[in-house]
Parts: C-alpha cells; sequence; structure tokens
C-alpha cells in the first residue's frame, strides 16, 4: 500500500439515496475506496483531498468485491458543501 497516492486509495464518491441521506442528517460522505486500504489511509486521504477535518472512518466490503467508506466529518466541514464542490449535489 505504500506506492498508492491518494487519489488511488480513494478511488470516487459516491451519491446514492441513502449517501445524500446520511450527508444532511450525520454529516458523512461515501467513497469507495482501494481494497487494500486501511482506515488511517484513508482517513489521511480525505483529509488532504479536500482540506476537511475527519471524525471517523468505518468501511465495509459489498457483494460485488468492491471495499466503502463511510467517511464522518468535522461539525465545522459540512458534508453537503464538499459533495457540492464535487459536482454531486
Amino acid at each position: 500500500m505504500k506506492n498508492l497516492d491518494n487519489y488511488g486509495i480513494v478511488i470516487n464518491p459516491l451519491t446514492t439515496e441513502k449517501a445524500v441521506k446520511l450527508m444532511e442528517t450525520e454529516n458523512k460522505l461515501l467513497f469507495r475506496v482501494h481494497l487494500k486500504s486501511k482506515k488511517p489511509e484513508i482517513k489521511k486521504a480525505v483529509e488532504e483531498l479536500f482540506k476537511v477535518k475527519v471524525v471517523k472512518v468505518s468501511t465495509f466490503h459489498t457483494p460485488r468485491g468492491e471495499k466503502r467508506a463511510y467517511v464522518k466529518l468535522s461539525n465545522e466541514n459540512p458534508a453537503i458543501d464538499i459533495a457540492t464542490q464535487l459536482g454531486l449535489m
């Protein structure tokens, strides 16, 4: 994992109905991430890419074999603002 940059760790943001609801209610963003990435690496990559403070990272594997991460942002960084910057909203 040492040779991956931030863009290799965080592949792309996801906007599902559930992800949009989490943005609004819990200040979380959902990303598809590299299969072998670990939570501290995901946290560091998101903080560097989007210039935000990450409070917590939760990961899970989908039945399709993808790895996804729920990233909870601190209250001073609204998830909706980041989604708007990315053109997701």
